[in-house]
């Protein structure tokens, strides 16, 4: 009898961390934890550990390319996660596969700025994440400081999150969770504008106290494209992975791994 057996398949498509919380690592991770095939396309490595990004090492984009072509032409994936792409030439080369590859689901999360305060993307591919990928995206994730960024001003306040998540909504023509953990109360609402249904959603937890927040952006967005891949609608599969994160952040609260910032506990559910 033929095997009819499908796994629900993510891509990830980003940079490389050596350290293992964060990047490419980080997404393997997630995505393998919340129940899908994980494959990949590396953009860079990095020399990095849990206290920074010491240095970037480009892939060469002729090898990017054959990468996507690699695994398009032989995968059928239901979500994409792309990551840190740092140049310019590599946005264009991601979506150049995109468009001969189409996929349901993409979740970009812009990585700019690395959660050790690091910046990660150069400043001339900011225009063209802008203008080539942000508006194919189904998803995008950014932190507040990359938010920031793409709006030209500071998110001081998280009464202010719908407003801003609806004008980058409006502006590139897709959904936007804006999340909350870069202010300072102790009760932190993230913020989804769904751009299909023209609607805002709310999440609310309370912030875990705790130095292991390496790769939380990372892990969140590989997290929710794995629950889009599964089917789940926009504010379900957020909801899901949001929740996955808290999880995996109170687990993973009180352990110790290297000198800075350590990473949450992916396999929390696995693990004893």
């Amino acid at each position: 009898m033929e095997n009819i057996k499908q796994y629900h398949k993510v891509l990830t498509i980003a940079g490389s961390d050596s350290g293992g919380g964060a990047g490419i690592q980080a997404d393997i991770k997630a995505i393998s934890a919340c129940g899908c095939y994980a494959a990949s396309a590396i953009t860079a490595l990095t020399a990095q550990n849990t206290q920074g990004v010491q240095g970037i090492h480009a892939v060469p984009v002729s090898f990017l390319k054959d990468q996507l072509e690699a695994v398009f032409s032989d995968i059928a994936f239901d979500a994409v996660k792309i990551g840190m792409l740092h140049s310019s030439e590599v946005i264009q080369t991601v979506k150049e596969a995109l468009a001969k590859y189409p996929v349901k689901n993409i979740v970009l999360d812009p990585v700019m700025i690395a959660t050790s305060g690091d910046r990660l993307l150069r400043e001339e591919a900011i225009t063209t994440l802008k203008n080539e990928l942000l508006p194919i995206a189904t998803l995008i994730t950014p932190n507040l400081p990359e938010a920031s960024l793409l709006i030209g001003k500071e998110i001081e306040h998280q009464e202010t999150l719908a407003e801003y998540a609806t004008v980058l909504g409006k502006q590139y023509n897709t959904s936007v969770l804006l999340k909350a953990g870069h202010f300072e109360e102790d009760t932190l609402t993230d913020v989804l504008y769904s751009f299909t249904t023209d609607t805002i959603h709310t999440f609310k937890n309370n912030r875990i106290h705790t130095p292991n927040t390496h790769g939380t952006g990372c892990t969140l967005s590989a997290a929710i494209a794995s629950f889009l891949a599964k089917g789940n609608s926009m504010e379900k599969a957020v909801e899901q992975g949001i929740k996955y994160l808290h999880e995996a952040l109170v687990e993973g609260k009180d352990y110790t791994l290297g000198k800075g910032h350590g990473p949450v506990a992916h396999f929390y559910k696995f693990w004893d």
